[in-house]
């Protein structure tokens, strides 16, 4: 799928672009990209925006300190720019605190909220004795491949995995360990609740990353929070299972309408 590019407060940033309709803006998680999210850009009656977030993909390095505060401040810049207020923003794992912190920090830009596979909103620990795994995927791609396939278990398409895999290899240097330590910091436990649209948190049952009690926890932090457990996908369900996903979607539209 072509993209585009557009320059947000001197920072270019590359993003895809489909469809007329109702907003849904998608932020991807770390090692993330737009690629992620190309096969739910085509929902009925929406149109879909996918950026690649500042220090990920084809977009320029974030600007300032690394934080997930600093990469909801940049998104917001973004939707400022091309006119998106009002989208329902759908977080995927790091972009879901993301999408959470631009809840909180820009709360007149969101139209809604779908987190998937998200931290809570108290963030993720990385223990220090992990760091060195990440570093290890920074610079080997066989165990970045590695990593990636076991938070995708049952994504069997190998080309498209190979591009997920690329588009990992892009992320910025400070952004391997910074990003694991700034969802360590996060936490917006104490503010969210004040969100009072629905919010639909999805979780894959084999998801290694989160688990159900983060998922619940997570849910419970709004007071219109619905949690969707699902069987038989990972961390991932936008690109394992992306027709049930989008069905997802569209039920949590009707419910705003």
């Amino acid at each position: 799928m072509d993209g585009s590019y557009v320059e947000v407060e001197g920072t270019t940033w590359f993003y895809l672009d489909n469809g007329p309709g109702r907003l849904f803006l998608y932020v991807h998680g770390n090692t993330g990209s737009s690629t992620w999210w190309e096969r739910v850009m085509d929902i009925p009656g929406c149109r879909c925006v996918a950026p690649d977030l500042p220090n990920f993909g084809r977009s320029d390095a974030l600007v300032g300190e690394l934080s997930i505060d600093a990469y909801a401040d940049a998104l917001a810049s973004f939707v400022v720019a091309l006119g998106l207020e009002g989208a329902i923003v759908v977080g995927h794992s790091l972009g879901g605190a993301v999408a959470m912190s631009l809840v909180v920090r820009h709360t007149e830009l969101v139209g809604g909220l779908v987190l998937v596979d998200s931290s809570s909103p108290r963030g993720l620990v990385t223990l220090e004795a992990h760091y060195p795994a990440i570093e290890l995927m920074r610079t080997d791609t066989k165990i970045l491949a590695q990593a990636l396939k076991a938070v995708v278990p049952t994504l069997s398409d190998d080309s498209y995995f190979e591009r997920l895999v690329a588009d990992a290899s892009k992320m910025r240097f400070p952004a391997w360990v910074g990003n694991a330590r700034a969802l360590s910091h996060f936490d917006v436990s104490h503010e969210i609740g004040k969100w009072k649209l629905p919010t639909l948190v999805v979780w894959g049952r084999k998801d290694p990353i989160i688990t159900q009690a983060m998922a619940e926890e997570t849910a419970s932090a709004f007071p219109l929070g619905q949690l969707e457990i699902l069987e038989g996908v990972g961390h991932s369900v936008v690109v394992e299972d992306p027709a049930r996903f989008k069905g997802l979607l569209l039920q949590y539209l009707a419910g705003l309408e």
